[in-house]
Protein backbone atom coordinates (compact mmCIF):
# COMPACT_ATOMS: atom_id res chain seq x y z
CA UNK A 1 0.00 0.00 0.00
CA UNK A 2 0.97 3.63 -0.31
CA UNK A 3 1.48 4.02 3.44
CA UNK A 4 5.08 2.84 3.12
CA UNK A 5 5.92 5.46 0.47
CA UNK A 6 8.17 8.24 1.74
CA UNK A 7 7.58 10.35 -1.37
CA UNK A 8 4.37 11.92 -2.64
CA UNK A 9 4.12 13.80 -5.91
CA UNK A 10 1.28 16.33 -6.03
CA UNK A 11 0.10 16.66 -9.66
CA UNK A 12 -2.77 17.46 -12.02
CA UNK A 13 -3.58 16.07 -15.47
CA UNK A 14 -2.03 17.88 -18.43
CA UNK A 15 0.92 19.21 -16.41
CA UNK A 16 4.11 18.76 -18.45
CA UNK A 17 6.34 19.52 -15.46
CA UNK A 18 4.48 16.79 -13.57
CA UNK A 19 5.46 14.28 -16.26
CA UNK A 20 9.11 15.35 -15.95
CA UNK A 21 8.87 15.06 -12.15
CA UNK A 22 7.50 11.50 -12.42
CA UNK A 23 10.48 10.49 -14.54
CA UNK A 24 12.87 12.16 -12.07
CA UNK A 25 11.28 10.36 -9.11
CA UNK A 26 11.54 7.07 -10.99
CA UNK A 27 15.28 7.70 -11.42
CA UNK A 28 15.71 8.55 -7.72
CA UNK A 29 13.82 5.52 -6.40
CA UNK A 30 15.70 3.25 -8.80
CA UNK A 31 18.78 4.19 -6.76
CA UNK A 32 17.30 4.27 -3.26
CA UNK A 33 14.68 1.53 -3.43
CA UNK A 34 12.07 3.88 -1.98
CA UNK A 35 8.52 4.16 -3.30
CA UNK A 36 6.49 7.15 -4.37
CA UNK A 37 2.79 7.83 -4.79
CA UNK A 38 0.92 10.39 -6.84
CA UNK A 39 -1.83 12.65 -5.54
CA UNK A 40 -3.91 14.45 -8.14
CA UNK A 41 -5.33 17.77 -6.91
CA UNK A 42 -8.13 17.79 -9.49
CA UNK A 43 -11.44 18.08 -7.71
CA UNK A 44 -9.79 18.76 -4.34
CA UNK A 45 -10.50 22.43 -3.69
CA UNK A 46 -8.26 22.65 -0.63
CA UNK A 47 -5.27 20.94 -2.28
CA UNK A 48 -5.76 22.99 -5.43
CA UNK A 49 -5.68 26.17 -3.30
CA UNK A 50 -2.57 25.00 -1.41
CA UNK A 51 -0.55 23.73 -4.39
CA UNK A 52 -2.22 25.00 -7.57
CA UNK A 53 0.38 27.53 -8.71
CA UNK A 54 3.39 25.42 -7.74
CA UNK A 55 2.73 22.00 -9.29
CA UNK A 56 4.31 19.57 -9.25
CA UNK A 57 5.16 19.46 -5.54
CA UNK A 58 7.33 16.76 -3.97
CA UNK A 59 6.62 15.77 -0.36
CA UNK A 60 9.22 13.79 1.58
CA UNK A 61 7.84 12.14 4.71
CA UNK A 62 4.82 14.43 4.46
CA UNK A 63 6.83 17.67 4.30
CA UNK A 64 7.31 19.82 1.23
CA UNK A 65 10.70 19.09 -0.32
CA UNK A 66 10.36 21.17 -3.46
CA UNK A 67 8.17 22.23 -6.36
CA UNK A 68 8.22 22.75 -10.14
CA UNK A 69 11.40 20.67 -10.58
CA UNK A 70 12.74 17.66 -8.70
CA UNK A 71 16.19 18.43 -7.34
CA UNK A 72 17.42 14.87 -7.81
CA UNK A 73 20.81 15.22 -6.10
CA UNK A 74 19.31 16.89 -3.03
CA UNK A 75 16.46 14.38 -2.88
CA UNK A 76 18.89 11.45 -3.13
CA UNK A 77 20.96 12.94 -0.33
CA UNK A 78 17.93 13.54 1.88
CA UNK A 79 16.59 10.02 1.30
CA UNK A 80 19.89 8.36 2.14
CA UNK A 81 20.98 10.52 5.10
CA UNK A 82 19.96 8.98 8.44
CA UNK A 83 17.27 10.96 10.20
CA UNK A 84 18.31 12.32 13.59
Amino acid sequence: MSSDARLTLITRPGCHLCEEAKAALDRVVAVTGDKWVEKDVSGDVEAERDYGDRLPVVLLDGKEHGYWRVEEDRLLRDLTTPQL
